[in-house]
């Protein structure tokens, strides 16, 4: 099973390639304000330097939170639109071993079928200014 994992909570952004369980390639860069023009090459960078592309995935693990409101949102988007658009099973997991549990969920045929962020407290939203 190929499994791509996603870690966006913090300014170091991380993603990942497991296959059956072995790492393939692992890339963790300093995105911060940039995730958002950053992610989606990074994916697949990652993905052609191990000789894939995206419909060869079989399953998404997001890490959830708790982290950054937009770091969050911005990585639990794009994993969600893959998940979809590929019609891919994706789990979010949080804690030290959220790769491993994750990875196991998947195995056994489990889907949150949207993956939802945990920030950690209420998100702090301003009101729009007029």
């Amino acid at each position: 099973m190929l499994i791509l994992t996603l870690r966006t909570d913090k300014p170091e952004a991380e993603i990942g390639l497991f296959e059956n369980g072995e790492k393939l390639g692992y890339t963790l860069w300093q995105a911060h304000r940039q995730l958002a023009e950053t992610i989606q090459h990074k994916i697949d960078s990652l993905l052609k330097e191990q000789g894939k592309d995206l419909r060869q995935l079989e399953g998404i693990v997001a890490y959830k939170g708790p982290g950054s409101f937009t770091g969050l949102r911005i990585g639990l988007s794009v994993a969600n639109a893959l998940a979809y658009s590929l019609s891919i099973s994706i789990v979010a997991e949080t804690g030290e071993h959220w790769t491993e549990a994750g990875a196991n969920r998947l195995k056994q045929g489990e889907s949150d079928q949207l993956a939802l962020p945990e920030y950690g407290s209420p998100p702090h939203i301003t009101q729009q200014k007029r």
